[in-house]
């Protein structure tokens, strides 16, 4: 069985989690192909969208820590290279992937799920899906991301209070705290994930990456620097075809047909 599902549809990049048995626990090589996946998107003139979504009843219930290559006797550093290679590359992968990023959450996000699905840049859920910081239960610090990503969704009160608890946290209060963005029935999750992501295929795709790059970067710099970084995408996304189609959509008054270049 593939552990991960993966089609390109109307330039969307469709990347399915399938260890249904398991609540979709990520395997290293699952994590592998992931990974490799959104760097091939990033690449693809032929994907302007990605959707992550997962088979069963679980979006990804965490690390599956079963078969992860030993190098024998742990020594100091080893933790660390491990965390390093393993969630943070996996998270970051999601946040630099040049294309827009939709989190179709199907079921439990735990740990490394809840941040996969963080990292992306739209989140939609399923009615039932729960999200849980579970690292505290476990006795565990926190990891792929997650220190990071919260705070600058719900503001650190909130994050250390996922943190602390550990507990899950349903659908509809992440909408009303601003992890996700919309909730709807689990019959019509694919269906409005299409909807989106198709949506943003048939947009600008140049200007959607640097938009993202500019959000993902707003929070980590000052003011002067965010302008700087603001006004130099501006000036590199007017040599793109799409703006110049935006633009001349505009003037004429017609819908404009964006290519993706």
């Amino acid at each position: 069985m593939d552990e991960v599902l993966h089609r390109i549809e109307n330039g969307v990049s469709w990347i399915t989690l399938n260890r249904p048995d398991v609540l979709n626990a990520v395997s290293w090589e699952q994590r592998e192909r992931i990974v490799a996946l959104l760097e091939d998107a990033s690449a693809d003139p032929a994907v302007r969208a990605v959707v992550v979504t997962a088979t069963g009843r679980g979006f990804c219930a965490g690390a599956d820590l079963r078969g992860v290559p030993s190098g024998g006797d742990p020594v100091a550093g080893d933790v660390a290279r491990t965390i390093r290679r393993g969630a943070q590359r996996f998270v970051a992968a999601v946040l630099d992937c040049e294309k827009p990023v939709l989190a179709a959450v199907n079921g439990t996000a735990a740990g490394i799920g809840a941040h996969l699905a963080f990292a992306c840049d739209l989140v939609l859920a399923a009615e039932g899906a729960r999200f849980i910081e579970v690292f505290v239960r476990r006795g565990l610090v926190p990891d792929g991301g997650g220190a990071y990503l919260l705070p600058r969704l719900v503001g650190p009160q909130r994050a250390k209070e996922l943190m602390f608890f550990g507990d899950a946290l349903d659908a509809t209060d992440a909408e009303r705290m601003g992890l996700v963005n919309r909730v709807v029935p689990p019959e019509d999750l694919e269906k409005t994930a299409r909807a989106w992501a198709e949506r943003l295929a048939q947009g600008p795709t140049r200007a959607l990456a640097l938009t993202k790059q500019l959000v993902n970067a707003s929070l980590d710099t000052d003011r002067a620097t965010a302008f700087a970084a603001e006004a130099t995408a501006q000036e590199l996304n007017m040599t793109t075809h799409d703006a110049h189609e935006g633009v001349a959509g505009f003037v004429e008054r017609r819908t404009p047909e964006y290519r993706g270049r």
